[in-house]
């Protein structure tokens, strides 16, 4: 048997409504599980087992011909499906074993590391990559020059780049060249463009964290699959 879930974060889990309004669905009778009416808030069920329905339309749980891959990408791999530099490697060609044709889940560049999901399931892939989501994304990067408090407090505001201003960034200085920066959006080589608006230049980056869900001590160019509730906390 799986982990137990609140019938309210399954439903949110799946994308049936914001928890609340899940609530409210719950306590109006709206929601049925294994074909009873609950109105319970409290109530837990299994996501592999109960059969949950809304408006007597069953919620599907998470299929199992989903897979979702973490990565600690190393420098010098393109975040592709297809070989656009022939003396490059793609990222899929560190998933050994893996039959199954997976995409990446957002940008990572080629001079840049670390955190980089992979995986079969659309929906999940859009709800971390759509800036609607809001889903925080953690880099610490290091700098050629000093980052000044003027550089960080225009990350804090928003800088504009190619005509389109960037939303507000979190950034927190670890040593004069070094930061941590958090974004909710994931334009194209978004942080080494703010960087060259302020007169900096990125030396390193790596991204650590992708929501709730850190790199921890996973290997560079090592791989593990995600368990069930790191899928289903990730697009919460």
């Amino acid at each position: 048997m799986s982990e137990l879930i609140r019938l309210q974060k399954y439903l949110a889990d799946k994308g049936v409504a914001s928890r609340r309004k899940c609530e409210e669905f719950i306590t109006d009778g709206l929601v049925k599980v294994n074909g009873k009416v609950v109105t319970e808030l409290g109530t837990k069920v299994d996501p592999d087992k109960d059969v949950v329905e809304v408006n007597e339309q069953e919620i599907k749980a998470i299929k199992s011909d989903y897979i979702y891959i973490m990565l600690n990408k190393p420098v010098g791999y393109i975040t592709s499906l297809k070989q656009t530099d022939s003396s490059s490697p793609l990222v899929t060609d560190l998933l050994k074993n893996i039959k199954e044709r997976v995409y990446p889940v957002g940008r990572l560049d080629k001079d840049s590391s670390g955190l980089l999901l992979l995986t079969n399931d659309g929906d999940f892939a859009y709800k971390l990559m759509h800036p609607s989501f809001e889903k925080e994304k953690e880099y610490i990067v290091t700098t050629m020059e000093t980052v000044t408090r003027t550089m960080i407090e225009r990350f804090q505001k928003g800088i504009m780049i190619e005509g389109v201003k960037t939303q507000p960034a979190i950034v927190k200085r670890i040593e004069l060249t070094k930061i941590s920066i958090i974004l909710k959006e994931g334009r194209n080589r978004q942080i080494r463009k703010m960087l060259q608006k302020v007169g900096n230049t990125v030396s390193y980056l790596r991204r650590v964290r992708i929501n709730n869900l850190t790199i921890g001590n996973l290997k560079e160019g090592e791989y593990r699959f995600l368990t069930k509730a790191e899928v289903r906390d990730l697009i919460d």
